[in-house]
């Protein structure tokens, strides 16, 4: 590193054993296959092993999604419990927290789960994957999570930008263009959003959403810095440099590679600190 900035990373998926039993048999062959993540990764590491990967990358802290993706008792969804993240982040409370994944079929009963992650297990924020039910960012069926994050406080990151095929007998559609952020930003002025995956390949979209809602936000995460469109480079480095945070999305990346990938893109130094660390910080409202 260029300097002694500790990041903090708004998006990994835990991959402890305990996880894992959670995510369906596919994510070897995406992971390894699609992605090419390391194949070490595949079986799974434990909360010390993370924790020694982000402190060899000079990352300070990270923030674990208890994933949604997909209805509940499809045999292609992963859906990661509340309280094996909220176990996780209990370890090492000065190092982790908690993303409450939610799943908009679920209705009053998701919203009331959403509710019962932040006040009882003290997640700091919820997560949606929209391609993964088919259904785009502004759905009424989203508006209740909405409403309940309004509510609570807490921002709501979710993925824009295409989506992959993961399980191969299961393609999904790209719903989450990230001009449907609009409306909800629109409806929702008190509403913290971050559009997470960069926007790719709609970059532009997400800056001009980012660019017209004081209450609307990019993270880094999911795409090599290496291979970040140049427009985000310069929004991030310019007049963007308050609505970037920082994210991995591991272990679809690694820690230690997107840190020096980062560096060598020759950010300003104050950009690259609201970048790694002090835009998320406010976003979320930490305590450092």
């Amino acid at each position: 590193m260029s300097d002694d900035v500790r990041a903090i990373d708004c998006v990994v998926n835990i991959w402890t054993p305990e996880a894992l039993v959670h995510r369906p048999m596919w994510r070897e062959t995406f992971l390894v296959g699609k992605i090419g993540a390391d194949p070490g990764l595949v079986s799974g590491l434990t909360l010390p092993e993370l924790i020694d990967r982000m402190d060899a990358a000079g990352v300070e802290r990270a923030f674990l999604v208890a994933v949604r993706a997909g209805p509940e008792h499809h045999p292609t969804s992963a859906r990661i419990p509340y309280e094996v993240v909220a176990d996780a982040v209990s370890q090492h409370p000065d190092r982790l927290y908690g993303l409450a994944g939610v799943d908009p079929t679920e209705g009053m009963a998701g919203v009331r789960e959403l509710e019962r992650a932040v006040t009882e297990l003290g997640f700091i924020g919820a997560h949606f994957y929209p391609h993964w039910f088919e259904l785009p960012p502004d759905h009424a069926k989203m508006y209740p999570f909405y409403a309940k994050c309004v509510e609570l406080g807490v921002p709501i990151q979710m993925q824009v930008g295409q989506s992959l095929i993961y399980a191969p007998d299961r393609p999904l559609r790209s719903t989450g263009r990230p001009i449907a952020l609009d409306a909800v930003a629109c409806d929702f002025p008190e509403l913290v959003l971050v559009g997470i995956h960069v926007g790719i390949p709609w970059t532009s979209e997400m800056i001009a959403m980012a660019w017209k809602h004081p209450n609307v936000y990019i993270g880094s995460d999911a795409h090599s810095p290496r291979y970040w469109p140049p427009e985000f480079v310069r929004y991030i480095d310019s007049y963007g440099q308050d609505k970037v945070i920082f994210g991995t999305d591991f272990p679809v990346l690694d820690f230690a590679r997107t840190m020096r990938e980062i560096d060598e893109l020759g950010l300003r130094p104050g950009p690259r600190r609201k970048l790694l660390r002090d835009n998320v910080a406010r976003v979320y409202g930490l305590e450092l």
